[in-house]
């Protein structure tokens, strides 16, 4: 295959990777705003958090966003400087649903507090699992082929955020039909592990990128 070859189809890739972050960054917020605004009303303290942790997802959008933009703008620039920072967005945005989830949880917990109704929390969740799973394939692909780790770090906010809709949407739904409050905090606690580990993931592969820098300067 060509150097033209490979660098066209490279850029349609990276347009690829653009088109998805402003996607993601569009959906969530949308999803976050509506999340709060019936999680409130319904006084559902699960959906009210599923909203604010889907500004975490913008948080990790804006930052393949960004990333992408100067790399497209600066093509002869190491990509690594880029990568790195975008690789830290996304494992701050973790580490934040972490906490997110932990503070949600323990005051489901501990305050005894139950919705009046959980069915816009059903309805958000079965959309949100739906587009999310889109989104996780898509930026899947991209990430591979671009052999991104920031993009594929990305994806994996995002599978937290399908995990995430499925701890609501059982949650609502037991509760729909059971009237057992507390079913959401001991999922959300189930999940908080799985983000920690993946902020820290993120911050690690970073350092690797880093030491790999400081290595080709000394090779050089």
């Amino acid at each position: 295959m060509s150097t033209f070859v490979q660098e066209s189809q490279q850029n349609r890739f990276y347009n690829y990777a653009l088109w998805l972050a402003i996607f993601t960054i569009v959906y969530n917020l949308l999803e976050g705003l509506v999340s709060i605004y019936f999680g409130t009303q319904d006084e559902a303290l699960t959906l009210f958090g599923f909203g604010v942790d889907s500004f975490i997802e913008v948080m990790s959008g804006i930052g393949i966003l960004a990333m992408v933009i100067r790399i497209r703008q600066h093509p002869d620039t190491s990509r690594g400087q880029f990568e790195r920072t975008a690789l830290h967005i996304t494992g701050w945005g973790f580490y934040l649903l972490a906490v997110g989830l932990f503070l949600t949880a323990i005051y489901n917990l501990f305050t005894g507090h139950k919705p009046t109704t959980t069915l816009s929390g059903t309805i958000i969740s079965l959309i949100s699992i739906a587009v999310m799973w889109a989104l996780v394939i898509g930026k899947r692909k991209v990430g591979h082929t671009l052999n991104s780790a920031p993009i594929l770090a990305d994806a994996n906010c995002t599978m937290v955020c399908i995990y995430m809709s499925m701890v609501l949407l059982a949650a609502s739904l037991i509760y729909q039909f059971t009237g057992f409050g507390f079913a959401d905090s001991l999922g959300a606690i189930g999940l908080i592990y799985f983000s920690y580990s993946e902020g820290k993931e993120s911050f690690e592969k970073a350092a690797d990128m880093e030491d790999d820098c400081c290595d080709d300067n000394e090779h050089k």
